[in-house]
């Protein structure tokens, strides 16, 4: 067997079990590589049925216009439900100031966004595209990650999955996210990719795009968010991004790659990870990432 037909088959599998073990499971879209790959499985999982599951976009309000796009037409083209949230409701709702800086991210305010949805359609599992190789926090989780009835995440309260048998059973109030590209790498998904001819945002591609240079090193695109001082140089680069978060976060790096076979190889050249070398918000402290998956993140 392929070893990318091994790992569609075990994500395949994760998705037919939530759909038989859960009363009400959605799937987390985002716009971006991981989600897109998700919906592909889904159709392959559930075809010619409609899928069992709604999608779900939670909206930050600062994500790239191409993202956004290309979420709608997919939605279209699948003539599948979509929900969105919007973060600003939640900041609205709640009283709570929008963040200020020079890159003034609302990614730590995507859980409560979250948090309050699952309550409000009482999902009981919520179906992600993370990756144990994207951060160490996420290769703390399980495939099946129990959430407590807050929606935190306790990385020392997780069920064994011994021979892949996946264990569904949930308390009242409590909550699983499910991660069916658990055992995925970065190169796997572009692999597949690839195979399957899957379309993406152009975002992925090598583009020009007017830059600033952080001091670290991170080219970060300039929009309406980003707080511009008189010592920025704005550059002109040939750029594109290995993963789609916020504009306000999410770095670009310098790229030729104008096709899925250029990504891969300049892949396999690469030392840096994915969300190291683009997510400036993972940069907040070593535990950031687990610090905001313990308070609810995805």
């Amino acid at each position: 067997m392929n070893y990318l037909d091994f790992l569609e088959s075990e994500a395949i599998f994760s998705l037919r079990e939530v759909a038989a073990q859960f009363k009400r499971p959605v799937l987390l879209f985002s716009g971006g590589k991981d989600s897109i790959c998700m919906v592909h499985l889904c159709k392959k999982a559930f075809y010619p049925a409609k899928f069992p599951f709604p999608l779900m976009h939670i909206d930050t309000g600062h994500n790239f216009t191409e993202t956004l796009e290309f979420r709608d037409d997919l939605v279209n083209e699948l003539k599948e439900t979509l929900i969105v949230r919007l973060v600003e409701d939640t900041m609205i709702q709640k009283g709570i100031k929008d963040v200020e800086g020079k890159f003034p991210s609302r990614n730590a305010l995507q859980s409560l966004t979250l948090l309050d949805a699952i309550k409000e359609f009482k999902f009981d599992a919520c179906i992600g595209g993370a990756r144990r190789d994207e951060k160490k926090s996420r290769a703390k989780e399980r495939m099946f990650s129990l959430r407590d009835k807050t929606g935190k995440w306790d990385p020392a309260n997780q069920r064994p999955e011994v021979w892949n048998i996946v264990n569904a059973h949930l308390n009242e109030g409590e909550n699983m996210r499910v991660f069916p590209l658990s055992n995925w790498t970065e190169l796997d998904v572009w692999a597949y990719i690839q195979r399957e001819k899957i379309a993406l945002p152009s975002l992925y591609f090598s583009h020009e795009r007017a830059c600033i240079e952080t001091s670290d090193g991170h080219l970060m695109n300039v929009n309406e968010f980003v707080s511009l001082s008189p010592a920025d140089k704005i550059l002109t680069e040939k750029v594109r991004y290995r993963t789609i978060g916020d504009m306000t976060c999410t770095a670009a790096v310098r790229s030729t790659a104008t096709s899925v076979e250029e990504i891969i190889d300049e892949l396999k050249r690469t030392k840096i990870s994915e969300r190291g070398a683009t997510r400036i918000d993972d940069r907040i402290s070593d535990a950031g990432m687990e610090d905001r998956k313990r308070e609810g993140y995805f």
